[in-house]
């Protein structure tokens, strides 16, 4: 077999998110400024001698710990990106980093309800003019970090985008162009589920900012009101309301990634759709395997049993249309009439 035949025939397995280069350069400048307001925070108060000061900035530690996670995944992924020792890609690194990310994110939710029931059961006094500035400084920071981590356009790349990363191009495993006859399937199955297009590594590295803004928001309004209206009990009622929110957003969080780890259906309406595709002319679908290899990248795997069976090819082509299937195998076994009789 000739080089060019071969490469024809041989399956990329390159399933980083489309945008996987400007997120990954987003984290890390997420990371960088979160560990210099954390550096920042723990010399002002050593050197003042403030406790606040310092117990934000080993707050802050945790995130930069959890951001970091984030980042490194990027990083991982891409310069593994090439490596066979993974069986379909490097794509599933950020679910696992989202997955651990929203783990922490939950244990941090709650030490912020175990350390509001303590000042509930034991109220401390608050030292109102560090406390609030810190929580301004800390809110703005977020602020920042957020619009740096915020997905504004909701990117929905197609498989067959053009990637961001250096050095790799996505393509399809088919060996045809692309049959738009099929748009009106592609859009019904599209509009079922876009839950394979998000990059949920880049999602928890959202949320955790977002969380700590929630926080220092919640904080700020919490303080001003117990510093002029002495109303102490909204600060630890006010961590409270922020844990409620937090283990919300973990929850959603670790149930996506895990969906994508398990190897859970994307969407069934698509599902649906690959069958229907292939169950033409009398052909039927004995089994099929529809999942998430990574950001806006799906497999495929179907056995099919035929009365007049063809190349694998044959049925690759009748899928044209529906977006996304970067890895398809399809098994071809004709119909026996006599050692098929059980076949449903």
């Amino acid at each position: 077999m000739d080089a060019d035949t071969f490469e024809r025939w041989r399956h990329d397995h390159a399933f980083l998110g489309a945008r996987h280069g400007t997120h990954e350069r987003r984290t890390w400048a997420v990371v960088a400024l979160t560990a210099v307001m954390m550096i920042v925070e723990i010399a002002g108060g050593v050197w003042s001698g403030s406790l606040a000061l310092i117990a934000d900035g080993l707050h802050m530690a945790t995130h930069v710990a959890a951001l970091s996670i984030a980042a490194l995944a990027y990083l991982v992924a891409r310069r593994h990106v090439g490596n066979d020792w993974f069986s379909f890609g490097t794509g599933k690194f950020g679910e696992l980093a989202a997955f651990a990310s929203a783990l922490i994110l939950t244990m941090v939710a709650l030490l912020i309800g175990w350390e509001s029931v303590t000042r509930i059961i034991h109220p401390v006094p608050i030292a109102f003019g560090e406390a609030i500035p810190i929580a301004v400084l800390g809110l703005g920071v977020n602020l920042v970090s957020a619009f740096l981590l915020h997905d504004d356009d909701h990117h929905h790349a197609h498989g067959h985008a053009e990637d961001d990363y250096d050095d790799h191009d996505h393509h399809h495993d088919h060996d045809h162009d692309h049959d738009h006859d099929h748009d009106h399937d592609h859009d019904h199955a599209g509009r079922d589920d876009h839950s394979h297009h998000a990059d949920h590594n880049f999602r928890a590295a959202y949320i955790h900012v977002l969380s700590d803004a929630l926080t220092s928001l919640l904080a700020i309004a919490a303080l001003s009101a117990a510093a002029y209206f002495n109303l102490h009990w909204l600060d630890p009622i006010a961590g409270l309301l922020g844990m409620i929110v937090i283990t919300i957003w973990a929850y959603s969080l670790i149930r996506s990634a895990a969906a994508v780890l398990l190897d859970a259906v994307p969407s069934r309406a698509r599902a649906e759709l690959i069958r229907q595709r292939l169950e033409m002319g009398g052909d039927r679908v004995t089994d099929l395997h529809v999942w998430r290899l990574g950001p806006c990248h799906l497999g495929v795997l179907a056995a099919i049993v035929s009365k007049h069976p063809q190349p694998p090819s044959h049925y690759k082509a009748r899928l044209d249309g529906i977006d996304d299937l970067s890895h398809v195998t399809i098994e071809v076994n004709p119909y026996d009439t006599g050692a098929s009789a059980t076949v449903s």
